[in-house]
């Protein structure tokens, strides 16, 4: 068995628990060196720090709660076999994030629709509606929107990043970050006005 099928097989199994492991107490830089020195039981610290992150994050750009899964988890796998390359004095999660990215976009580029998933299951606004419909509306409007602009919908919302933190980890500057949003959150307005109308 390869290292990356233990991995997969390990990550799935704890994917519902939090894991006690003897590295717990370690930083993530101390964690980091030890899996670049080959100890495969303190990358379970980087996992179990930002799986559910990553999966919510997934989430939001698929739809699909088992794609969710499948995918965050290739994304540790391919974060795990890239370790040696990264510097551990910097923050994992901007640089585990552009391989979460690029994940999504080749699985969004490879599927051309995702299942359908309960939509009581995420929260996307504070004040969010109860009324489906409203909820329906409001995903198609997100699924049109261009993936930059989709991306920090989901940052910002779905994960309650601030705009310093969409910046470190999308490499942006926070003007544009504030730009996108900004213009995103205008082309939704614009998607639900008809629902939100008196006259419906």
């Amino acid at each position: 068995m390869s290292e990356e099928t233990a991995l997969h097989r390990e990550f799935y199994l704890r994917k519902d628990r939090v894991v006690m492991v003897k590295e717990k107490d370690l930083s993530e830089s101390e964690a980091i060196k030890l899996v670049q020195k080959g100890d495969k039981e303190a990358y379970q610290v980087i996992v179990e720090r930002y799986m559910k992150r990553a999966y919510y994050i997934v989430l939001g750009f698929v739809r699909n709660s088992q794609d969710a899964l499948d995918l965050s988890q290739e994304s540790f796998i391919k974060a795990f076999r890239n370790i040696k390359r990264f510097d551990p004095e910097r923050p994992f999660f901007p640089w585990f994030y552009k391989l979460l990215k690029n994940i999504c976009l080749d699985h969004i580029k490879r599927k051309s629709r995702a299942q359908e998933i309960p939509l009581d299951e995420i929260r996307v606004f504070k004040e969010e509606r109860e009324d489906k419909e409203m909820k329906e509306i409001l995903w198609k409007g997100i699924e049109s929107l261009p993936f930059e602009q989709r991306e920090v919908i989901i940052l910002r919302y779905f994960q309650q990043l601030s705009y310093q933190e969409i910046a470190e980890i999308t490499a942006k500057p926070v003007g544009t970050v504030m730009s996108s949003l900004y213009y995103a959150k205008k082309r939704l307005k614009e998607k639900i006005k008809k629902f939100m109308s008196p006259e419906r």
